[in-house]
């Protein structure tokens, strides 16, 4: 495994100070030059590295892959190998890239071919996503939710505290970073009016994260909480977009449908859990105690920063939220135990929602819908305007990274445009 405190870089890589993409990250994407044929690919500093192109020059034979697996339009093939494979596979890049590894490093006519600049790619969709299940597993935020449509003192239904909430979405409406949505229709319904039908008046972002899996067990089988992370592949930077009006008016009885299909937005780099492993920090208390199937050992959680920045249409980013995937009430493991525990079989490109991230202060809360808190306190913007809910031609940028022992990892970022209505 490669070491987290390991400070050796290569010196003909540049790798900024506080660089999001050190030795130690290693994330996985999908990346293409020049609209050319994409490629798995893996970012170090400033530069994307072509893992096609290590395979066809013979950095890989060792390893159980083929050509056409790095040869990819996703990483669907890579996974398919499962966690060990990609840990040797990790591993191998960082052995490639350590400063005093010259069996790359002393070949210019190989470094110049696997080696391209970030800014000359593009990143695509990382995984041919199958099936998407959202979980709703923040405390803070299913309390603020329960707090403005129901009873403050009883804002949590009975079955949270129980089990991790969660309801299949759909996967074929999830979207990279960069790619512009439209403002969704639907039917809403003001107080003591009949329903109406229109663009929603109430877009909303919704600060997640998302692990995809490798191949799971069949159906009618179990994932337990300790070998949830062995079916875990990775985690990238999730937003669930939400149309706030529609969904008050259509969730009851079967949850939301329409207010949450129209798109949700993924960054392109994968972290895996191994790269992860130094940021590993206990889930929060859980009271009362889980039922048996749900109790897990170790570290389950994350500590990985998350920032929320709204950028109007020709103005500047303004930072409106820092949260933490630490604040999570249910673990991934439990998510994926609970998913699993009726028999349900997962499969490899699966891909779970954490659910919006809200944290403990008015400042951490990860939808737009606590930050203005219904509307009723708008969130004030350096140019004079404020904001209830997301506007046309408002940006909304995701970024996350962990920091521990003076090496930072970062997800990259996710970003999209609200665009008006289709008319």
């Amino acid at each position: 495994m490669i070491a987290a405190n390991n400070p050796s870089l290569m010196a003909w890589i540049p790798v900024p100070q506080g660089s999001d993409f050190p030795l130690q990250n290693i994330p996985f994407g999908i990346a293409s030059i020049d609209k050319g044929p994409r490629f798995v690919a893996t970012r170090i500093g400033n530069h994307v590295v072509n893992l096609a192109a290590l395979f066809r020059r013979g950095y890989f034979k060792d390893l159980p892959y083929s050509l056409e697996d790095f040869d990819s339009d996703t990483l669907n093939a890579i996974m398919k190998y499962g966690k060990l494979a990609t840990r040797d596979l990790r591993n191998r890049l960082s052995h490639l890239f350590e400063e005093n590894n010259q069996e790359l490093q002393s070949n210019s006519v190989d470094c110049k071919e696997i080696l391209v600049a970030a800014n000359e790619v593009t990143l695509h969709l990382p995984i041919e996503i199958g099936d998407y299940t959202d979980f709703y597993s923040s405390k803070e935020h299913a309390t603020n939710v329960g707090c403005m449509f129901r009873d403050p003192a009883n804002a949590l239904l009975p079955n949270w505290l129980w089990l991790p909430v969660g309801y299949h979405g759909r996967s074929s409406s999830i979207i990279p970073s960069d790619v512009p949505i439209h403002r969704p229709f639907g039917q809403t319904k003001a107080e003591g009016e009949d329903p109406k039908y229109g663009p929603s008046q109430r877009v909303d972002f919704e600060l997640e994260m998302a692990f995809y899996t490798f191949e799971g067990k069949g159906l009618g089988h179990q994932i337990t909480t300790e070998e949830a992370e062995d079916h875990i592949f990775g985690l990238s930077l999730f937003n669930d977009w939400s149309a706030r009006d529609i969904q008050q008016w259509e969730y009851v009885p079967l949850g939301p449908f329409l207010a949450k299909n129209f798109a949700s937005s993924i960054s392109p780099w994968v972290v895996t859990l191994d790269a992860l492993e130094p940021f590993a920090v206990d889930t929060p208390l859980q009271e009362p105690k889980v039922l048996d199937y749900l109790k897990f050992q170790g570290k389950k959680s994350y500590d990985i920063q998350l920032e929320v920045y709204l950028q109007p249409k020709d103005g500047e980013e303004v930072k409106i939220c820092t949260s933490n995937f630490k604040y999570m009430y249910w673990n991934m493991a439990q998510q994926l135990a609970h998913h699993t525990v009726n028999g349900c079989n997962i499969r490899c490109g699966d891909l779970m929602g954490s659910g919006t991230i809200s944290g403990p202060t008015p400042d951490s809360y990860g939808s737009m819908l606590e930050l203005a808190w219904k509307g009723t306190k708008p969130i004030q913007l350096p140019d004079g305007t404020e904001r209830k809910f997301v506007q046309d031609y408002d940006t909304i940028i995701f970024r996350g990274f962990s920091v521990f022992n003076g090496i930072k990892i970062g997800f990259g970022e996710v970003r999209t445009q609200l665009l008006p209505a289709r008319t």
